[in-house]
């Protein structure tokens, strides 16, 4: 038996969590908790086998909370936030959960977990695979006055103009209300990376790198000091 705990701020999220553990008898359900901090104390306390967690919550984020804890337990992520992934499996997480989150993937991450525990096979590559597999393919936007599907693959690079997003692609440019934040929010986190508070680039378009410009065809872009350290991590 799988003794598991749930940690979400979202009451619904955690109901899911409860609903699809009532499902698998080989997990049992210890508690729920609405917030890291209560995750954190019962850890401490009680013995974990696998810790559902979501990332954004207030006070103590999921992935803070993991840093802080030196033995933790199995980890399975779950989120509505796709770019978190890399850093995710830097922690050694099992599996990477995006919200809603089918039944079927809840199965298999179990199923990872079970595997990790009996020591039956390495896990970590197979979790990579499937974070490729769950970021997304397109994206929607609002424009002038219709939503459009915009394929990740085309996208060059996002440019902020004070109040409004032009995003660059391969066939042409569009504009949005949508902050580069939020843009970069909906955007898979291994394939692109703000480099200045106005830009954000796909990394695989990246030509070159002169002094403090990135060079993508013709066009070249300013780096900003903020993002430098990131970028070339980025890059390698």
């Amino acid at each position: 038996m799988i003794r598991c705990i749930a940690v979400d701020d979202e009451v619904l999220a955690l109901e899911v969590i409860e609903n699809y553990v009532e499902k698998l008898p080989d997990l049992e359900l210890i508690r729920t908790c609405q917030s890291a901090l209560s995750a954190l104390q019962l850890l401490t306390q009680t013995p974990i086998d696998l810790m559902f967690l979501d990332i954004n919550m207030p006070d103590l984020t999921g992935l803070q909370l993991l840093r802080t804890l030196k033995d933790p337990p199995a980890v399975i992520l779950t989120t509505a936030y796709p770019q978190y992934a890399l850093e995710g499996f830097e922690l050694d997480v099992v599996d990477y959960l995006i919200k809603p989150i089918p039944f079927d993937r809840f199965v298999k991450a179990v199923q990872r977990v079970s595997n990790r525990l009996q020591n039956a096979e390495p896990v970590a590559d197979k979790a990579i695979e499937t974070a490729s597999v769950d970021e997304p393919e397109y994206i929607f936007i609002k424009t002038e006055y219709k939503t459009v599907r915009i394929d990740v693959k085309d996208i060059i690079y996002l440019e902020g103009m004070k109040d409004y997003v032009r995003i660059h692609t391969s066939q042409t440019w569009l504009m949005t209300l949508l902050s580069l934040s939020k843009l970069l929010e909906k955007l898979p986190a291994r394939q692109f990376v703000r480099v200045h508070r106005s830009y954000i680039v796909a990394v695989s378009r990246i030509d070159s790198l002169e002094r403090n410009r990135i060079r993508i065809g013709q066009v070249q872009l300013p780096i900003g000091e903020l993002y430098r350290d990131e970028l070339m991590k980025r890059i390698g």
